[in-house]
């Protein structure tokens, strides 16, 4: 089965770099910035959002990484072509773990695929995921119901990926950076109000201990872990201390007016682990 996998990798590769040198345009495949993609506009903002919360949070407890891909149309590629290169371009799963898994949906093609990391093979092998797109995904998409199906076919995924012995998640003492980056510009405006008002109520420094303090209490309930804690309390205790106030802030650290959240690791996307993929998996029609 690995032998036939990876002969289809071959052909895979051949054919794509057939229809290169024939100068036929191939469809981009997009930057990965968050679990779900949508380029079809065909959900909601709050859709994607339950979408992409669901996939995290199985990520933070299994390890597992479950990306989704809406687009309009793969052609001049079939969409096993397409989804085998998005896949090896996204390199969803842990490094050496690949227990990656990718849903492309090509929506004016009506043609969908499951795409499987090495490491997940076992369990969601190539007649699981048939059975999904065609049982759970494909009637619902018939009915046009594509955040139903979306859901219910990422639900089976999560399921079947949930029966196989992975390692476990890797924790470290910073706990996890990547969630507190992304909370850090609302933790620091509000450092910002906080440590001014501690400031003129108990003095410079009474004020920068209680306000670096509140903020590493926020930051452990947000990262979970010592060294983003402490980074947390440190900076904001240094920011109050040392500072002139609100003006000390803004000016110093760029929070002005259209620079919150702009650059640097808060606004850093979601991001493939390494993971590699060999043609596993199964596509689909509606």
């Amino acid at each position: 089965m690995n032998l036939i996998k990876a002969v289809l990798a071959l052909v895979v590769g051949a054919t794509v770099a057939i229809a290169s040198n024939n100068g036929i345009a191939q469809v981009a495949v997009p930057a990965l910035t968050a679990r779900v993609t949508d380029l079809t506009a065909t959900l909601t903002t709050d859709q994607t959002a339950a979408l992409n919360q669901n996939l995290q949070t199985f990520e933070s407890r299994k390890g597992t990484q479950i990306a989704v891909l809406m687009i309009p149309t793969t052609a001049p590629e079939a969409i096993e072509q397409y989804s085998l290169r998005v896949a090896e371009q996204w390199k969803l799963g842990r490094k050496k773990v690949d227990d990656g898994a990718l849903l492309v949906i090509a929506k004016n093609d009506r043609a969908m695929r499951i795409e499987v990391g090495y490491g997940l093979e076992g369990a969601l092998n190539d007649a699981t995921s048939k059975r999904i797109i065609s049982e759970t995904i494909s009637p619902r998409f018939k009915q046009g119901d594509f955040y139903g199906g979306i859901t219910a076919g990422i639900d089976q995924i999560v399921r079947v990926a949930d029966g196989e012995p992975l390692p476990a998640p890797s924790s470290s003492p910073g706990g996890n950076l990547s969630n507190f980056w992304g909370y850090a510009p609302v933790i620091f405006v509000l450092a910002i109000g906080l440590g001014g008002v501690l400031r003129a109520m108990l003095g410079r420094l009474p004020g920068a201990v209680v306000a670096g303090g509140a903020v590493a209490l926020i930051a452990w309930f947000v990262a979970g872990g010592i060294l983003a804690t402490v980074m947390a309390g440190a900076a904001v205790f240094l920011l109050t201390l040392t500072s002139g106030g609100m003006a000390g802030y803004v000016g110093a650290y760029g929070l002005g007016a259209g620079g919150l959240g702009r650059g640097g690791r808060g606004s850093a996307g979601f991001g493939g682990g390494g993971g590699g993929f060999g043609g596993g998996g199964a596509s689909g029609r509606w």
